[in-house]
């Protein structure tokens, strides 16, 4: 096994693992020797993954669910089994809604903030137990640049990258304590099944610089030692979109936590 695989294996699980960014993740992880369980809701585009990714010698399971509903969390904590998951990548959190807030009916933004706040706070939890007890493994939350602020149409979708950005630092601030590392990856353009269709259906162009799947998914596993902020294009001394760059977020949590009282490393 490799030092990665020792660290973050023998199981990855990846949300949103059957196209794009997920995809992207699953095949690097694969030439890892890690094991896959990915999850997504087309059943035919997770039975193509795991065609691509079991031609690399690893395993992969597949389960079909709509982290959007109710009850999701249990059916992939049932699909994944015994099976010991090392590394946990949150990546499905797209906004399929494109449409300003009264403008779509309350169900639809809580379908959003399920998939985005809700499956992903327990999956985090159930699997981040394990990782406890394990002294061991890690966790990707992939984001938006939209965490950092509110913008027109997109006021669910922002207010739910805004609870991924700072769930993500504080599982940081937690889990570090146990050898378990958080990263959440904020990302600008990227070139998605889901964001190519945003774009024909609104009529706007291709963008010429936007970010490569196979280079977030790249990028992302090498900074994952290095949480719990990573702004895609950017170096973390550079605060760019935000008010402040990831070295300045990181030494405010580290300060806070020294001038209060002493962490909670047990239990």
């Amino acid at each position: 096994m490799s030092e990665f695989s020792e660290k973050y294996g023998p199981w990855a699980l990846i949300t949103g693992g059957s196209d794009g960014i997920g995809l992207a993740f699953a095949n690097r992880l694969a030439d890892e020797g890690i094991n896959l369980v990915l999850v997504g809701r087309n059943v035919g585009k997770l039975d193509a993954a795991s065609k691509e990714i079991t031609a690399k010698g690893v395993e992969c399971v597949t389960a079909s669910v709509d982290i959007g509903a109710d009850g999701a969390c249990d059916k992939i904590v049932a699909a994944i089994g015994e099976r010991e998951v090392g590394l946990f990548v949150a990546n499905a959190g797209a906004d399929p809604n494109g449409s300003r807030f009264l403008d779509k009916d309350i169900s639809a933004w809580d379908n959003l903030v399920t998939m985005n706040v809700n499956s992903k706070m327990h999956l985090c939890h159930h699997l981040g137990r394990q990782m406890r007890d394990r002294g061991r493994g890690g966790m990707i939350l992939v984001s938006s640049g939209a965490c950092y602020s509110g913008m027109f149409g997109l006021a669910a979708y922002c207010a739910s990258k805004g609870f991924v950005l700072n769930f993500a630092e504080a599982l940081w601030a937690e889990f570090r304590h146990h050898n378990v590392d958080v990263l959440t990856m904020v990302l600008g353009q990227t070139d998605t099944p889901s964001y190519r269709k945003i774009l024909a259906e609104s009529g706007q162009s291709i963008p010429e610089n936007w970010a490569d799947p196979e280079n977030v998914a790249e990028t992302a596993l090498r900074q994952l030692p290095h949480g719990p902020i990573w702004n895609w294009g950017q170096t973390n001394d550079v605060a760019g979109m935000a008010p402040n760059s990831p070295d300045e977020r990181r030494a405010k949590i580290e300060y806070i936590e020294q001038m209060s009282a002493a962490p909670l490393v047990e239990g």
